[in-house]
């Protein structure tokens, strides 16, 4: 019962890439699924979150505006599209599931491999 991240890359500022959160072994229509992110060196935090029963979406002061997430229940994939892209985006971006998005990180699980976005010219 995991993640897999994909879709990361290397972009140039001002550019965009979609990230894809595949569940395998359960069900994303049950949970409220975050995107978080971990820079270089730095603590790992919390960037989106959708919930599962009204589709809410929560996203830190940072990626508003320029980041959206979404979930396909049907393929079992939760995407995060971001736009506008910043030297300070890069980080290796996972996503994990938990009961509401109101939940602390420490409450998320099943968390994968990650995928790698980096934001150079």
């Amino acid at each position: 019962v995991q993640f897999v991240e994909s879709g990361g890359g290397l972009v140039q500022p001002g550019g965009s890439l979609r990230l894809s959160c595949a569940a395998s072994g359960f069900t994303l229509d049950y949970y409220a699924i975050g995107w978080f992110r971990q820079p270089p060196g730095k603590e790992r935090e919390g960037v989106s979150c959708i919930n599962s029963r009204d589709g809410s979406t929560y996203y830190v002061d940072f990626v508003k505006g320029r980041f959206t997430i979404s979930r396909d229940n049907a393929k079992n994939t939760v995407y995060l599209q971001m736009n506008s892209l910043k030297p300070e985006d890069t980080a290796n971006y996972y996503c994990a599931a938990s009961r509401s998005c109101q939940d602390a990180q420490s409450d998320f699980g099943s968390w994968g491999q990650g995928t790698q976005v980096s934001v150079s010219s």
